[in-house]
């Protein structure tokens, strides 16, 4: 996943830590026994510069996994961060199926030696053994993860079964020991800003990203954004449906992209939305980290030279309609004053907006309620920013007249269902190097 604070300073400190191991004035103590296949790789060393709330800097440092700590002596201004969950405290939580899963791994091991002489294998008997290990492993594992708890950047504090809303589908095998979480955890618990991340490989010092694998679970979550690119200019995230692009009025409606952005980097301009997407609407999303970008970048959205393209299903199929699979659409919509912020067809005073389309393709959609039932994939191309532009175009008469799944304004949105919109594509020039870049970000229907 793409880092998402600057790595400079950090990277000094880890520098600095590698060094100071190396030469012994840091020690490596081991907390647990090392298994064999892991003794001789590598570990990462992970540094978060901070500020407080007066605004000194804090040097958090710590490493990837549970079995080693760092010993550091007083005369370094780092503090170490532990593991959130202590090998301890996991090994007691393995501990009650453990000799069970070590008797059936032996009975086993056994059985399949056995099965080797004979010229048909009794393979039932393993397959139950297997089964039974599998699912003792299994509750083992759910029970450490359930120890793993994370703060958030706006204050909140959860389990990770409520990060992943899906406890039955557990994470990777060491969810939450990487650098980063521990380090964000311990900034967000102890009300420290973070300014700069960085990840090295111990003993080379190469530079690495978070992982994909476990950070990128986590890290969305607790920054409250994810961010697919960020720079001193402008951040690119994937905004989730449901999250307000910019603040609204009152109180319930503060929490924004703008809002989370700003909690995260708050030197960055007040209102640093560049554009919007509607709050159902998931998906790419630019903002700027300062005025002048901030600047440039709407004046290539008012201009028209930002390309972009989203991904929708729609509720039905639209080849039986008799529509073509490509196709350009004008439609003419203004804001219905009495049911605000809903769109009504105005040919006379509503704004004109212009849509490309291109169907994918034709699949069955798995409501919530467990019913399936057809739904057609369109590629949208918007070539104006009009106000619900794509949601009137498949809805209405005047478009295609098939509304986008879930849409609460102009079709229908069930329980537990979202609107199937999704920013997946935008090209424009960079504000500084106006260099022309592109980023794409798939759908998670």
């Amino acid at each position: 996943m793409f880092p998402p604070f600057p790595t400079q300073k950090a990277a000094k400190i880890c520098a600095i830590v590698i060094e100071k191991i190396n030469s012994g004035e840091i020690k490596i103590e081991r907390v647990t026994q090392i298994s064999e296949e892991r003794r001789e790789n590598g570990f990462m060393v992970g540094a978060l510069v901070c500020t407080d709330k007066n605004g000194d800097e804090k040097n958090l440092i710590t490493i990837s996994g549970i079995s080693r700590r760092l010993v550091l002596p007083a005369s370094l201004p780092f503090i170490f961060v532990p593991p959130i969950v202590s090998a301890a405290q996991i090994a007691d939580a393995l501990s009650e199926n453990d000799a069970e899963i070590h008797a059936l791994t032996q009975k086993i091991n056994a059985e399949i030696e056995r099965s080797r002489n004979v010229v048909i294998e009794p393979r039932r008997n393993v397959n139950d053994l297997i089964e039974r290990r599998k699912i003792l492993c299994a509750t083992s594992l759910s029970r450490v993860h359930a120890l793993y708890n994370f703060h958030f950047a706006n204050g909140e504090k959860k389990s990770l079964f409520e990060i992943l809303k899906t406890p039955a589908k557990l994470p990777p095998t060491g969810t939450g020991d990487c650098c980063a979480p521990k380090l964000f955890d311990f900034a967000f618990k102890n009300a420290l800003l973070p300014v700069s991340l960085c990840e090295n490989v111990f003993p080379s010092g190469e530079e690495k990203n978070p992982c994909d694998e476990r950070c990128a679970i986590l890290l969305p979550k607790m920054l409250g954004l994810k961010i697919i690119f960020r720079d001193d200019d402008i951040c690119v995230i994937d905004k989730p449906s449901g999250l307000l692009s910019v603040p609204g009025r009152g109180e319930e409606k503060h929490d924004s992209a703008q809002t989370r952005l700003r909690r995260l980097f708050p030197q960055i301009p007040e209102k640093c939305a560049i554009h919007r997407l509607d709050m159902e609407t998931s998906g790419i999303m630019i903002l700027a980290m300062n005025l002048e970008s901030l600047k440039k970048m709407q004046r290539q959205f008012e201009n028209g030279e930002v390309k972009k393209e989203y991904v929708a299903l729609l509720d039905g199929v639209l080849s039986k309609m008799g529509i073509a699979k490509t196709g350009e659409m004008e439609t003419f919509f203004r804001v219905d004053l009495e049911n605000r912020p809903h769109q009504i067809w105005d040919s006379v005073h509503g704004k004109k907006a212009i849509t490309r389309w291109e169907i994918l393709g034709v699949q069955n959609y798995h409501a919530p309620n467990g019913e399936i039932r057809p739904a057609t994939r369109v590629r949208f191309l918007p070539q104006t920013g009009r106000t619900h532009q794509l949601r009137t175009a498949s809805a209405d008469l005047h478009g295609f007249g098939v509304p986008i799944i879930g849409d609460s304004l102009y079709g229908k949105k069930d329980a537990g269902e979202r609107l199937m919109l999704h920013a997946q594509k935008i090209e424009f020039l960079h504000p500084r190097t106006n260099q022309k870049i592109v980023f794409e970000c798939t759908a998670d229907f």
